[in-house]
């Protein structure tokens, strides 16, 4: 049973930073491409950024300069390091993976940016 757990989210003021983490069982994250979407109140889901199984990664525009997608193989786990956060930048943050078809997501994890 493939299951994303994410977890590091929090209360930060604008300028501040979080790193957020997904730790994966029933998958192997490194043949796959990982990815991070956030939904904030009353919108979307939004995709922010992704990891391919060559490390290669890409970002959204309104994120770009600012976060940082990696990975740790060896503990199954994809990471998300949020720098110069601002308020617009609140929401809840899932990491999320597609396989055969099949799109899975945690739970999400909740970004609150206010000072």
């Amino acid at each position: 049973e493939v299951q994303l757990v994410e977890s590091g989210g929090g209360l930060v003021q604008p300028g501040g930073s979080l790193r957020l983490a997904c730790a994966a069982s029933g998958l192997k994250i490194s043949i796959r491409y990982m990815k991070w979407a956030r939904q904030a109140p009353g919108k979307g889901l939004e995709w922010m950024s992704g990891i391919y199984s060559d490390s290669r990664s890409d970002y959204a525009d309104s994120v770009k300069g600012r976060f940082t997608i990696s990975r740790d193989n060896a503990k199954n786990t994809v990471y998300l390091q949020m720098d110069s956060l601002k308020p617009e930048d609140t929401a809840v943050y899932y990491c999320a993976t597609t396989i055969s078809g099949s799109d899975y997501r945690g739970q999400g994890t909740q970004v609150t940016v206010s000072s």
